[in-house]
């Protein structure tokens, strides 16, 4: 029996305990916040299970993924299907023939296909070299203009001239008239909300929690204590940033309750415009249909940040500077840092969805017990 100490309570620690505890081993996990779930815990305000730190839409075309997340939670059929407010003007998220008729008129994917040639072809053979050149590539001058440049600045801090293009190589644009904003097989939201599914993660008898409770400390004790520690944190963060910072993105979140029964007609409206300050509007009660008291909704503005030491990252930014120092960072835990299993987006430096969490969790729990 192996001891594991497993820092972070989000779905990547979630799972390894879990996984962990299966095979016999004892897993203590410590979170530095006063709950479980990381950013995709959900709380029951006035019937409507709201989700504190930003809209989490769990998808996925993986059948295994899929299988195992529902183990722990029933999920609703929720389909994803954002809109875009440009200073009034509503148009409808991904980029499809609804957007393209309401911006040009047009009504086959034919014309809407011959405006986005028209207006991509001011690039001419230049291959994109910033995010600006690879959206207008894409999808033409106009819809990045209203509903990419001003969202994606807000978004990122950065001029869009100076984001690498890669950021938005796979953006969604349909010639169908189809709002479905992700193309995977399976997609909803856990009734109930989504703490429920780390709940009965760490249930299991060999699992104890501590909330509140700061790794760094009592690092060295911890490093000493555990057979193995698995962390979810800032990897250089980990090491005293002795290499130098990696870039993060932080979030706002101004929750609050409104004397209302639907106050935007629809879970997600992002603002696109550069003078909005926050990027976008969450209505909660629309995840689940409508569900909570009558004359009650909730809704959370999101303000993008700089992140600074002491604040929480969200968003790890994967540009070429970013990556090289933290293949630094990696190559350093490989050297010095032998028990300890880095995870999650923090961890290992990258953007996650819900589901890619899960199987890189699954992938290290192969390793470090069938490997």
């Amino acid at each position: 029996m192996t001891k594991y100490l497993v820092v972070g309570a989000g779905l990547f620690g979630a799972t390894f305990a879990y996984e962990a505890a299966k095979r016999g081993h004892e897993v203590k996990v410590i979170e530095k916040r006063n709950h479980i779930a990381g950013n995709i815990y959900t709380k029951e305000v006035n019937g409507i299970q709201v989700h504190q730190y930003g809209a989490h839409i769990f998808h996925t075309s993986n059948k295994k993924i899929w299988d195992y997340v529902n183990q722990f939670a029933d999920f609703n059929r929720y389909t994803n299907s954002p809109v875009a407010n440009y200073n009034g003007e509503i148009y409808n998220l991904p980029f499809n023939m609804n957007t393209f008729n309401k911006l040009w008129g047009v009504v086959t994917p034919a014309e809407a296909q011959a405006k986005i040639e028209e207006q991509r072809s001011i690039l001419g053979d230049k291959r994109p070299e910033n995010l600006e050149e690879q959206a207008i590539s894409l999808i033409g001058t106009d819809i990045y203009e209203k509903l990419i440049k001003g969202y994606t600045e807000k978004q990122w801090g950065h001029k869009a001239t100076d984001l690498p293009a890669f950021i938005i190589r796979r953006l969604p644009v349909r010639f169908t008239y189809d709002n479905n904003y992700f193309n995977d097989d399976f997609q909803g939201i856990p009734v109930g909300g989504y703490t429920q599914i780390v709940e009965k993660m760490l249930a299991h008898e060999n699992i104890s929690v501590e909330l509140n409770t700061d790794f760094f400390a009592n690092k060295e004790a911890y490093l000493n204590d555990y057979d193995k520690v698995v962390f979810t944190g800032m990897i250089d963060q980990f090491f005293d940033y002795k290499l130098g910072e990696l870039e993060y993105r932080s979030l706002r979140f101004e929750t609050e309750v409104l004397d209302e029964d639907n106050y935007q007609g629809n879970a997600v409206v992002n603002y696109t415009d550069a003078e909005t300050p926050f990027t976008r509007i969450i209505e909660h009660k629309h995840f689940e249909f409508g569900k909570g008291e009558k004359g009650k909704t909730v809704i959370t503005r999101e303000y993008p940040a700089n992140w600074q030491r002491g604040d929480e990252p969200y968003y790890p930014v994967n540009n070429k500077e970013n990556n090289t120092l933290y293949t630094s960072y990696k190559e350093l835990a490989d050297r010095e840092a032998k028990n300890v299993i880095f995870g999650g987006r923090l961890g290992q430096y990258r953007y996650y969805n819900m589901d890619q969490v899960i199987m890189a969790a699954l992938v290290t729990v192969e390793k470090e017990f069938e490997g």
